[in-house]
């Protein structure tokens, strides 16, 4: 090996030019002494001296070589790879490239994909689930493992006090409200109003107020303060703190807070947009859903409903039961069927459910009732018909006396107490079609134990048994309501949907409505607590 001209060497001549190398070249023999350096070795290590032993790189000092590959290590602030080239002597060449940028850049990405990494994790944690309080609390955790000692987090709310949820340095999760304004803490009332962060810098630990710091945490050395952006509104502020003894908010960890805060706000904006969306929908739903029926005016009453589809709660089929009024003696039973299924359907119900009910006065006379509700059906949007039954219900003595007007839809099946089953002789027009309907009104009275039977067309025509494409048919009907002769009205409603239901099994079905109106048995007995229906002696 050549050396540098200002350099002693041995004599003996090298294969490598060390004049020439690109890189920092030394020669060590077997006992770890230098033999000869470069220029570019002397410059990196001026300490090395020809003949001594080279001490200045502990992690080069004794290795011979003969490990396959290079070995790395530092020199001062640098880092090189040595690569080895075995000379004659025994001597070994080292090469040291330097790989100070290559080291920095790799630490660099693996940050970021630790990074990357934590927000998909973190995004895949808060779609789980649509609860704000859940979202809430996965945020506090979540910020507290990877982002600081602890988290909190406050959403707004029309209320007073914030709702906030914490998350301590043990990990602890608790809830409560802000109890102070949000003007207390510098910078949470911008954040709550989605105004850009304010850097950690700028916020003094010490302003923290007490309600801000979870107990045992000790002093605040570093607190941050990011909006978490919501869908147009801001969904909440995020607030991390770090003790005193830890490292301060840098501004990349300030960027890694303000992307995950941007996950965290989208999905409790999801999670409240959600909720408020719910909130509608139950109460919309409570004037759709059917309601629950019981004695009225001492007959009994009883209902039962199945939407075409497990998942759905409304239908077109409907039923209701008004009691007498000031301008109508007598309880206003209905039951009936829009065409279609699911929400539109069940909107059509809703509009005909109110419609009777403004019609009430008019409940005496049948014809007349059916006449106004096909004519507000005609002038609407909706281009849906209806088919319905009115029963107008009221006790004489210990029977019960009913008018049934059928508008389009199957007449009501008259159940006897020996057990035969007749057909109400009633009929007429569909609702919503025509301009002009015709109706048939029957008079039927039922002895103590007897039910009138309201249904429909979902039952009769629900296909199922062996091949699962038979009707179930009147016939089956028939048979099925004489086995209930003398059973009470929710007996009557349960026995013929657990009847059509086992005809069904896993095949697709219409809505299904059923109704009973049962004269009772006997004299009725008084509830012992004053606030239950009572019974009927037999």
């Amino acid at each position: 090996m050549t050396s540098s001209p200002a350099r002693p060497h041995t004599g003996a001549v090298s294969t490598v030019s060390a004049a020439d190398a690109p890189y920092p070249v030394l020669v060590v023999d077997a006992e770890g002494h230098v033999v000869e350096l470069n220029d570019a070795a002397l410059g990196l290590l001026p300490t090395a001296r020809v003949g001594q032993p080279l001490s200045s790189v502990d992690w080069l000092t004794g290795a011979d070589g003969s490990a396959p590959g290079p070995i790395s290590g530092t020199v001062g602030d640098r880092h090189f790879s040595a690569f080895p080239s075995r000379l004659t002597g025994p001597r070994t060449a080292w090469w040291l490239v330097e790989e100070t940028g290559h080291q920095s850049l790799a630490r660099e990405l693996a940050a970021e994909r630790g990074r990357t990494q934590f927000l998909t994790e973190a995004s895949a944690a808060l779609l789980a689930s649509l609860n704000l309080d859940r979202c809430m609390e996965v945020t506090a955790r979540l910020a507290t493992v990877h982002l600081a000692d602890a988290a909190l987090v406050i959403a707004p709310t029309a209320a007073k006090k914030l709702p906030m949820v914490r998350c301590d340095h043990q990990g602890a999760m608790s809830r409560g409200t802000v109890a102070e304004a949000p003007d207390s803490l510098p910078g949470l009332a911008e954040a709550l109003r989605g105004f850009p962060p304010v850097p950690s810098r700028w916020i003094d630990p010490a302003s923290a107020p007490d309600w801000v710091v979870p107990e045992g945490f000790g002093e605040v050395g570093a607190m941050a303060i990011t909006p978490l952006p919501g869908h147009g509104v801001p969904a909440g502020a995020l607030i991390l703190l770090r003790r005193a003894q830890q490292a301060a908010f840098t501004e990349a960890e300030e960027t890694l807070a303000g992307l995950f805060a941007a996950r965290a706000g989208a999905a409790m904006s999801a999670a409240r947009l959600y909720a408020e969306q719910n909130a509608i929908s139950d109460t919309l739903m409570r004037e759709l859903l059917p309601p629950d029926l019981r004695h009225t005016e001492g007959v009994e009453f009883a209902g039962g409903y199945r939407p075409s589809k497990d998942t759905e709660r409304v239908g077109g089929d409907f039923y209701d039961v008004h009691p007498p009024g000031e301008d109508f003696p007598e309880t206003l039973a209905v039951l009936g069927d829009v065409a279609g299924k699911g929400l539109e359907a069940a909107v059509l119900t809703g509009k005909i459910r109110n419609t009777l009910h403004a019609l009430l006065p008019m409940a005496g006379d049948h014809a007349n009732m059916l006449r106004l509700l096909n004519n507000a059906l005609r002038t609407s949007h909706h281009t849906r018909f209806a088919t319905l039954v009115l029963a107008s219900v009221r006790r004489e003595d210990s029977d019960v006396l009913l008018r049934l007007t059928a508008a389009g839809h199957p007449a009501p099946l008259i159940l006897r107490r020996d057990g035969t089953v007749e057909e109400a002789d009633t009929g007429g027009t569909l609702i919503g079609v025509v301009p002009t309907i015709t109706s048939r009104t029957a008079h039927i009275r039922l002895a103590p134990g007897e039910t009138c039977l309201l249904f429909t067309d979902g039952v009769t025509e629900a296909k199922g048994g062996p091949l699962g494409d038979t009707l179930f048919g009147d016939q089956r009907l028939q048979r099925a309501a004489a086995e209930c002769t003398g059973m009470p009205a929710e007996a009557v409603v349960e026995r013929i949907l657990m009847v059509t239901s086992q005809w069904i099994g896993e095949g697709h079905h219409d809505d299904i409505a059923v109704m009973a109106i049962t004269a009772p048995r006997g004299a009725h007995l008084s509830a012992v607590d004053g606030t239950t229906r009572g019974r009927y002696t037999a």
